[in-house]
């Protein structure tokens, strides 16, 4: 069985950083490819970032481009996803999530492992 755990989340202002963690336990899926993906109270679970297992292929959102970066550490099973510049619409739980193909990454319905999310609070 596979576990991914999430943490870094909190409170932070407009403007302000944080870096969320994602931590894999259970059977190996180092080569797995991982994302980000984030749901805000009454709307849709969306993408956010992914990367593959090389961390050679990065993807992103178009409403986090140039202020998230997501990078990953094989060896210790965790995925990052730092984010810049935050902004209230940032607010959300933030989910990892991970799959075994490369196609269609942006759609959720494709990964078989999720976290149990991290909640991110932007103040104005």
């Amino acid at each position: 069985q596979v576990q991914l755990v999430e943490s870094g989340g909190g409170l932070v202002q407009a403007g302000g950083s944080l870096r969320l963690s994602c931590a894999a336990s259970g059977r190996t899926i180092s080569n797995y490819f991982k994302a980000w993906f984030r749901q805000a109270p009454g709307k849709e679970r969306e993408f956010v970032a992914g990367i593959s297992w090389t961390s050679v292929g990065t993807v992103y959102a178009d409403s986090v481009k140039g202020r998230f970066t997501i990078s990953r550490d094989n060896a210790r099973n965790t995925v990052y996803l730092q984010m810049n510049s935050l902004k209230p619409e940032d607010t959300a739980v933030y989910y990892c999530a991970a799959t075994n193909t490369g196609a269609l990454v942006t759609r959720a319905q494709i990964y078989a492992y999720w976290g149990q999310g991290t909640q991110v609070t932007v103040s104005s």
